[in-house]
């Protein structure tokens, strides 16, 4: 065997940009398999346009136009209203890798910055074609005038930025975005991982979004939006003594502009008072006075040991901002109208100790619930992260997990999955602990899994008593059948033994018979202990 030079060897040492990783590995970007990759693409260009909308304060207006050219072969075309992008933005938001404004410890439906310049990637791995915008914007408020421009590009790889290709000013009517793409090696299905019913899902959870949608059949379908309220914008919120790590403490230290690291505690965590910086200075030993650089790896251990012994208030949870109950039963009643429908929102918790969320769920029952294979209904799991449907990896999802855990039986559901139902569960937070770079399924944190249970448990106790008053009605109808059957021929035959005329028997009927009357169930009060 011939020996090589350390020199030698590191001829081939290389040093990759964030696109040229994931132009190898696109699966990572979930880009895997021919449905996937297109609902993935619906998925990342419907959560920006919802995204944009609501920090502009406007009621989305989605239109999604998908034109087969061949086999596997489509052209893609996105709209939207939302506030535009400025032209010198247009590239870093399609063409750069972890670019974004969604940086921070906030509640958002996207969180790493890949969505866009991933779709336009695959577009250009497929295809070779390159991307065209049209952004429409104001410049300098609200008052300014319109513009309008339109560009080509692609991405540079290389560099991780976009190519301008052509640039020309554009005629507008209204602030908003449309972008063009071509793929191939994609699919579109009426299946439950396809694009349209990703669309479908994500008008349940966002029920205030309006969207259009011409598939490649050229059928157009038309979702109208349930309610018109826009849910308020979530603020950022400081990470919780007990969410950080020794390396978090380091990282902040080294980027802060505070002078003492007690000052750099008191500023970037919550629940963090004067009174419990001294509390860990005479705890640890630490002079908490010295300046952050100078904190050492073994202190910033002492001080996150100390913080998993202190008791700390609960992280706030003003930056959270769940769909609401009334919300989700809109969305479920405008996109399954069902025959019966139940929702809930539990109070924060945390998970790790200091990572606040809230789960909400929903049940529906009869009407368009659960999904038809072949001719039968069957059981349908909706699972939503910050409103965004999680469409694949469902069995390694920690939502799967929870209500595959539950005794459905007691609920008067025999079969789950034989069931005409959809269970619906959304999980809000800053910081949703994916399992993937996908983002498409949960980590099975146990307050989680907890959580998930006992939302839906509540609801599918009101279920329940429909299901069960629903039974009963049906027993007395059937009941009242027999007796309007029989009380007539009792009374005609007891005249002719009377040997008189057989009278109007009516009055009687209604006195013997009770005709079932199946109205609204009443529903159990919002407030009720958890079950174990």
């Amino acid at each position: 065997m011939v020996e090589r030079e350390a020199a030698e060897l590191f001829e081939e040492f290389k040093e990759l940009t964030a696109s040229e990783f994931f132009r190898r590995n696109k699966q990572m970007l979930g880009f895997s398999g021919k449905i996937r990759s297109l609902t993935m693409v619906f998925h990342e260009l419907i959560t920006n346009s919802l995204d944009a909308c609501e920090e502009a304060g406007i009621q989305p207006d989605i239109t999604i136009d998908l034109k087969r050219l061949d086999k596997d072969h489509y052209i893609l075309k996105h709209t939207d209203n939302g506030p535009g992008i400025p032209e010198a933005y247009i590239t870093k938001v399609y063409c750069t890798m972890f670019a974004g404004s969604k940086f921070r410890n906030i509640q958002s439906r996207g969180q790493q910055g890949l969505g866009c310049s991933g779709c336009v990637l695959l577009s250009q791995m497929t295809t070779g074609k390159p991307a065209k915008v049209v952004s429409g914007y104001r410049e300098g408020g609200k008052d300014k005038g319109l513009k309008g421009v339109e560009l080509t590009f692609k991405m540079d790889v290389k560099k991780n930025q976009g190519l301008i290709l052509d640039r020309k000013d554009a005629e507008v009517t209204q602030t908003g975005v449309s972008i063009e793409l071509h793929f191939k090696d994609v699919s579109y299905s009426l299946s439950e991982q396809g694009a349209f019913e990703y669309i479908r899902r994500t008008m349940i959870a966002n029920p205030h979004t309006k969207i259009k949608f011409r598939d490649p059949t050229g059928q157009i379908f038309i979702f109208d939006r349930a309610t018109d309220i826009i849910p308020p914008l979530p603020k950022e919120v400081l990470p919780h003594p007990r969410g950080v790590t020794a390396d978090d403490l380091i990282f902040m230290a080294k980027h802060t502009d505070k002078r003492r690291f007690r000052s750099l505690l008191t500023s970037s965590l919550s629940r963090m008072s004067t009174k419990r910086v001294n509390e860990i200075e005479e705890e640890t030993g630490i002079d908490l006075n010295k300046r952050p650089r100078d904190m050492k790896w073994e202190e910033a251990e002492k001080i996150v040991e100390l913080f998993a012994r202190m008791d700390f208030m609960a992280p706030p949870t003003s930056g959270l901002i769940p769909i609401g109950k009334e919300q989700i039963d809109k969305g479920i009643r405008e996109i399954l109208n069902p025959e019966f429908a139940a929702t809930t929102t539990r109070k924060p918790k945390t998970y790790r100790g200091g990572v606040a969320f809230v789960i909400e769920a929903g049940i529906s029952y009869g009407g368009d619930s659960g999904r038809l294979v072949g001719d039968q209904k069957k059981a349908e799991i909706m699972r939503f992260a910050n409103r965004v449907p999680l469409t694949f990896d469902q069995g390694s999802c920690a939502i799967t997990e929870a209500l595959k855990s539950i005794d459905w039986k007691r609920y008067g559901i025999r079969d789950l999955d034989n069931a005409p139902i959809t269970v619906f569960v959304n999980i809000v937070s800053t910081n949703v602990p994916y399992l993937s770079t996908g983002k498409q399924s949960v980590a099975p944190e146990p307050e989680i899994l907890h959580e998930v249970r006992q939302a839906t448990m509540k609801i599918a106790r009101n279920l329940q008593k429909y299901i069960r008053a629903k039974r009963a009605a049906k027993e007395e109808a059937m009941r009242s059948k027999i007796f309007e059957n029989l009380v007539p021929v009792i009374i005609r035959e007891a005249a002719v033994l009377a040997e008189t005329d057989v009278p109007e028997y009516d009055s009687v009927l209604a006195k013997v018979t009770r005709r079932a009357k199946f109205e609204n169930i009443p529903l159990e009060s919002e407030e009720g202990e958890d079950e174990s």
